[in-house]
Order: structure tokens, then sequence, then C-alpha cells
């Protein structure tokens, strides 16, 4: 999300609020945060959404490791200290893009953007076929 008027509480619950209202049902089972000030309105958007969201323990990256591994090609992108609101809506949108694009190993490698089709058309059958 492209927070230009910065990562306070109530800004970041609002537009989180917006973002999460229009995703498909299926996508909003859960959101899994780290211990940022910024989700203190945690409460709200819950109600607003019917989302659960869930805390990670502090200092345990692994928790949220496809999100870890994100933040890792975002700083491909975005080295880290970057100041993120002096860019665009669409700046970031076009990352996004591109990053949704590419295929990654734990989705077998397909690209996110093929995984969340096939999640859409068939919410029954997984994303990724496993193996025993």
């Amino acid at each position: 999300m492209h927070l230009p008027d910065g990562h306070g509480a109530q800004t970041v619950r609002d537009r989180l609020v917006a973002a999460i209202t229009t995703l498909p049902e299926q996508l909003r089972r859960s959101l899994t945060w780290d211990q940022g000030t910024e989700l203190a309105q945690h409460q709200a958007i819950t109600l607003a959404t019917d989302m659960a969201i869930y805390f990670c323990d502090p200092h345990s990256p692994w928790q949220r490791g496809s999100n870890e591994n994100t933040n890792g090609l975002l700083r491909q992108y975005f080295p880290k200290g970057t100041d993120l609101s002096v860019h665009s809506a669409e700046d970031l949108e076009a990352v996004a893009a591109e990053l949704n694009g590419r295929p990654r190993q734990t989705l077998g490698f397909i690209t996110p953007a093929q995984a969340m089709q096939r999640l859409l058309s068939d919410p029954e059958k997984p994303v990724v076929a496993t193996t025993a």
C-alpha cells in the first residue's frame, strides 16, 4: 500500500481496511504481522474486515517466511532505509507487478500471479502440487 502520509496506526488501519475489502473472500483468511506499532488498530481492522490478525513473536522472522523472502526481493528495488513516500503509488504498483510475475521456488516455480489465478479459479485445488 502506498502510505505517502506516513505509517501511523490510523493511516495503516484505513488503508488496510480499504485494501482488504477489495479482496475476494478466499483471500481474506488471516494477516500475520510483526510487532510494529503501525498495527495498533488491529482490533478495528478485524471488526471492519472479519479477518483474523496474528502477531509474530519478537525477533522471530521465520514465523513469516514468505514475507521475509518478499522483503529481500523488495530490497533489490528499494534498499533498506529508502524513504518510500518519495515513490508514487504507480511506482510501487510497477514493482509489485514485476515481482508477481517472477517465478518462486516455494510456488513450484510458477509466478505469484499464476498461483493467485489458480486459487481464484478453483479454491479447492492446491495451488502447488505437493510430494510425499
